[in-house]
């Protein structure tokens, strides 16, 4: 394989020549690779908030969500029921998905004239980058997206390159499967027609066969638009971007993005690709993704939104860039930029943050130290308490250890204060980790008013008393005592798995019912 990654300066035309054969072996060596690495990381962290509040939401059935469409909760409940709640298992699509990335990333290097070398070089630097190392491993929805939007990628460069357009009934289908996962994806339509019709092919827009496909597509989303406009779109209320300051999450977007890529192989290689993709005037027929890859960008930034919901576009411009450097080869004194050793040095720093990295959605994270993720010790270290009830694998989050401290300041209460007691959280994370790993350790119902939650229910009229873990300004005006029990510790120091000292408060004196309390305690 050695010999395979090494620069030539042959490469084929895609006007005279057919395409290459697809390289087979080592893509698929890679692709194991991936899945291997992916399996091992799954094996060794805990669920992550965001899956927990996946799982937590297919507990509670509905054709739609508050934040999220009805797919990924059904399929997360599913496959927690049939693999007895293992995370290897709920996580599996996920894996599987990231893995197949591998081999999307390789076919499109060959639409875009490709061999042997720029397939191996493209598919390894998707291999290598912290998107797919870091969170290719969860069930999420930025995972499924992701390798989605690839997809796509591939059938609109092979769409541009045969002009078959058979190909946008499949680019209908993949659309259908995304709108389910997640909406974003018609932000990459939208952007996506703009460029077709500013600057080409606009025979491509101007054909009914994609527009079809996404009417299609969005007939598929019916029942969740309805569950939507029925419950008032919550969806518009729930925040995608960044939860900090704007100013902030601005200057960080562009820096965060391209270290999702991956450092070295993955920044640059995307850099370079997009550059070819709009300078190469044999590559002018493809330009229009290269616009699209800007276009959304540029809105994801002007949104402030997260920068990982662009990370389905780096496989176009790492082919790209990889079918350039075929044709064209770097000055051999730089040269090693795309070669092994680089590879694995962006792939070894993507792996120490991944065990410790919660669907990205509080990245970035304080750094583990190198390799440190593979030792069993460092299972302990940040594990918090270990309930045997539980086991110490889950406990890598922190969750469990939160819900152990929650359930020792619960059951520290008089046995008169304990009954007619439910908890409340201020945060949906720290209710479905409740949720989830508190029957363990003896813990009443649990709810929150916020998003998903607030859809499931309020607590019953007899629920008297409530633990409420969080700051209480929220609930102080419905109750006529308010007593601080304690505060819950940070799990991993220079973690976000939940705020350090969180309050643990014990509320009596309900002023009202809860039919009238419930919607007054609503929020976002």
């Amino acid at each position: 394989m050695r010999t395979a990654i090494r620069a030539h300066p042959g490469g084929r035309s895609r006007d005279s020549e057919e395409l290459a054969s697809l390289a087979t072996g080592p893509v698929l060596v890679l692709t194991g690779c991936v899945g291997a690495a992916l399996l091992v990381l799954s094996w060794r962290s805990g669920f992550s908030g965001g899956e927990l509040s996946m799982l937590a939401a297919g507990r509670h059935l509905a054709w739609g969500y508050a934040d999220r469409p009805a797919m990924l909760p059904a399929l997360s409940r599913l496959l927690d029921t049939l693999t007895g709640g293992s995370p290897i298992g709920v996580r599996l699509p996920g894996t599987v998905l990231a893995s197949a990335g591998v081999v999307v990333t390789a076919l499109i290097a060959r639409e875009f004239g490709g061999g042997r070398y720029a397939q191996i070089l493209a598919s390894a630097v998707y291999a290598s980058s912290a998107a797919t190392l870091g969170t290719g491993y969860l069930l999420a929805a930025t995972t499924v997206d992701a390798f989605l939007w690839t997809t796509c990628g591939w059938l609109l460069v092979r769409w541009a390159r045969t002009g078959d357009n058979r190909l946008s009934i499949w680019l209908g289908v993949v659309t259908s499967v995304a709108l389910q996962t997640e909406y974003l994806i018609l932000l990459l339509w939208a952007v996506l027609a703009i460029a077709l019709l500013t600057v080409g092919p606009r025979q491509l827009a101007t054909r009914p066969g994609p527009w079809i496909a996404v009417g299609c597509a969005l007939l598929t989303t019916l029942p969740e638009f309805t569950w939507q406009a029925r419950h008032n779109w919550p969806f518009h209320s729930v925040p995608t971007s960044i939860e900090r300051d704007p100013i902030h999450a601005t200057l960080n977007f562009l820096p965060l993005l391209l270290l999702a890529a991956g450092l070295f192989a993955g920044a640059a290689g995307a850099l370079y690709g997009l550059a070819r993709l709009l300078g190469r005037p044999e590559l002018s027929r493809y330009a229009f993704l290269g616009w699209t890859a800007i276009g959304v960008t540029a809105a994801f930034l002007v949104l402030t939104s997260r920068p990982y919901y662009v990370v389905g576009l780096f496989p176009v411009l790492w082919a790209v860039a990889a079918a350039d450097l075929e044709r064209h080869p770097l000055p051999s004194a730089w040269r090693w930029l795309a070669g092994w050793p680089v590879l694995a040095l962006s792939a070894l720093l993507a792996l120490p943050g991944a065990p410790g990295l919660p669907g990205w959605a509080g990245w970035p994270q304080a750094p583990i130290a190198p390799v440190a993720w593979l030792t069993r010790d460092h299972v302990a270290v940040t594990a918090g308490p270990v309930d045997p009830r539980v086991g110490p694998r889950l406990n890598q989050a922190g969750w469990t250890g939160f819900a152990a401290e929650v359930a020792r300041v619960y059951h520290g209460l008089p046995a008169e204060s304990r009954e007619h007691v439910v908890i409340i959280t201020r945060g949906v994370w720290g209710a479905s980790a409740l949720d989830r790993f508190g029957p363990a350790f003896g813990l009443p119902p649990v709810y929150c008013a916020k998003r998903n939650y607030w859809y499931f229910g309020a607590p019953p009229e007899d629920a008297e008393r409530v633990l409420y873990v969080g700051e209480p300004s929220e609930i102080r005006p419905h109750f006529d005592e308010l007593r601080l029990l304690g505060t819950v510790p940070e799990a991993v120091p220079g973690t976000a798995t939940f705020p350090a000292g969180t309050q643990l408060w014990l509320a009596e004196g309900r002023r009202a019912p809860w039919s009238r309390l419930w919607p007054e305690l609503r929020g976002t």
